[in-house]
């Protein structure tokens, strides 16, 4: 069946409504996980109208000028290679590197699906953006030093986490992202901690800045009053439920796995070291080199079932075996300190069949029939989903935006249902799923009456921007900034 993963595929985090969980090392492949999109969120970044040009140019001309541009905070971290390199912009006492410019460019290029060398001249002026956003984060970081912000190591260890995951997910698992950098994941993360950590650093700055700002409600009524004919509609929302079926393995397959670890487990308990056995046995590839070590955690950082045992624990205690969507566990606790936890795992991965996979299929057409019989969909949701975020609610996703749906097969099986109307069962990478619209809300102008709460963001985050840009330009004036664009040229050597 099209769009599946085998549950030996790691599941990583990522960003976005339809995102992931943490896994537990995520050099694997991702294996994404379900996880539901929840009530609809005011977002500046609208879907194209006629209605929203002018709205739009004011917001990326606000987003062009600071280092709030969405995909550069996004994008992340690529590095210059280790070569000799140009410098295309000095800040201060800070350079700028060309490969880190079209590198970054490169990025965020990818993550807007289009080529650089198909379309180089966008790329030109994407990288010029890019350069822009690069030293106006280093005339802000350097602001920030004066007024002594710092962030925690911890946090630094979380993003540095969070990235890696990103590019896993980007690039179809952890051994490609190796490629792309020529580099270990290990050491990828031992190079740009640094650059994480400044990064942390400048956002803690904004969020500083920020934070103060407020709008009042004239300057709600006014913003709308001037932008009323160029802030997009409301896209088309439907109120929806689904259920979902994950592929799990089935019962042989279960019963090697268990013997095998549970074979581990005693030799735990006759005393071998749980690093030893670790390195020796463990499949997760991520942390066995390092005898399973997961470093500090924190509740919801994790799958819910390894958290509620490896928070249990005692320092040196060794679990029962442990299911999670990967797989079977092993967990001991190395050390608390605080709300976090430091956990070491020893995992023994569970496969699904062909077998499995058609015992899915026949499942979700047989709840599916009952419904179109007459049951309700609310109470089989509750009875068979495997969404453990909606599973309580009867399946309920909310409200959602239909168009900003990230799973392809989930935005076709509902783009043209009804009111009322319910799915035929689809597989996406997360299982199979059927889907009951309850209310289907077209496209209409925003009203203050009926939309203030998403006009105040909209007013609120304008400010916000109009006040971050106005603070750049003044912050550059005060350091010295020396640029070289012809060097910026993105060609053969790139």
């Amino acid at each position: 069946m099209s769009g599946m993963t085998s549950s030996r595929d790691c599941v990583c985090p990522g960003s976005g409504r339809f995102t992931t969980i943490s896994c537990f090392s995520c050099r694997t492949r991702p294996r994404s996980r379900w996880r539901s999109p929840g009530p609809e969120q005011p977002s500046m970044i609208r879907q194209n109208t006629a209605r929203g040009n002018r709205f739009d140019r004011m917001i990326e001309e606000c987003m062009k000028s600071t280092i709030l541009c969405l995909f550069f905070m996004l994008a992340g971290f690529v590095r210059a290679q280790e070569v000799l390199d140009g410098v295309v912009a000095i800040v201060g006492d800070e350079i700028i590197l060309r490969t880190d410019v079209i590198q970054n460019a490169q990025q965020i290029a990818m993550r807007m699906n289009f080529s650089p060398v198909s379309n180089p001249e966008r790329f030109q002026n994407l990288m010029k953006d890019v350069l822009r956003n690069m030293i106006d984060e280093k005339v802000l970081l350097a602001k920030a030093k004066d007024d002594t912000i710092t962030v925690s190591d911890q946090r630094v260890e979380q993003e540095l986490e969070n990235r890696i995951q990103s590019f896993i997910q980007q690039l179809g698992s952890a051994e490609r992202v190796e490629q792309y950098f020529g580099k270990p994941v290990s050491r990828i993360k031992r190079e740009y901690r640094d650059d994480i950590k400044k990064q942390l650093i400048v956002q803690t700055y904004q969020a500083k800045k920020m934070q103060p700002i407020q709008v009042s409600r004239r300057e709600i009524q006014n913003f709308f009053t001037t932008m009323k004919d160029s802030i997009p509609e409301n896209p088309v929302r439907a109120k929806m439920r689904h259920i979902l079926l994950e592929v799990k393995p089935g019962g042989e397959e279960r019963d090697m796995a268990m013997n095998r670890i549970t074979a581990i487990r005693e030799r735990l308990v006759q005393g071998e070291e749980f690093a030893d056995l670790a390195r020796e046995y463990s499949e997760d590839p991520g942390t066995a080199p390092q005898g399973g070590d997961l470093g500090y955690i924190e509740r919801g950082t994790l799958f819910q079932d390894f958290e509620q045992v490896a928070f249990l624990l005692e320092p040196g205690e060794v679990s029962e075996v442990v299911e999670s969507p990967v797989g079977l566990h092993l967990i001991q606790i190395q050390d608390k300190r605080g709300d976090q936890v430091r956990v070491s795992h020893i995992l023994i991965r569970l496969d699904v069949s062909d077998t499995d996979e058609s015992y899915t299929v026949k499942q979700i057409h047989e709840i599916r029939d009952r419904i179109m019989a007459g049951e309700d969909f609310s109470e089989l949701a509750r009875q068979y989903s495997d969404d453990e975020t909606t599973r309580e609610s009867g399946g309920d996703l909310g409200l959602v935006v239909i168009d900003q749906l990230q799973i392809p097969e989930f935005k076709n099986a509902v783009d043209t249902l009804e009111a009322g109307e319910i799915s035929q069962p689809f597989a996406t990478q997360f299982g199979h799923h059927i889907v009951k619209v309850e209310n289907r809300l077209e496209p209409r102008p925003l009203t203050l009456e009926e939309d203030w709460e998403q006009i105040s963001a909209y007013a609120l985050q304008a400010k916000q921007m109009k006040y971050f840009q106005e603070l750049i330009e003044d912050l550059r004036k005060s350091v010295y900034i020396e640029v070289k664009e012809d060097l910026l040229v993105f060609g053969e050597d790139s």
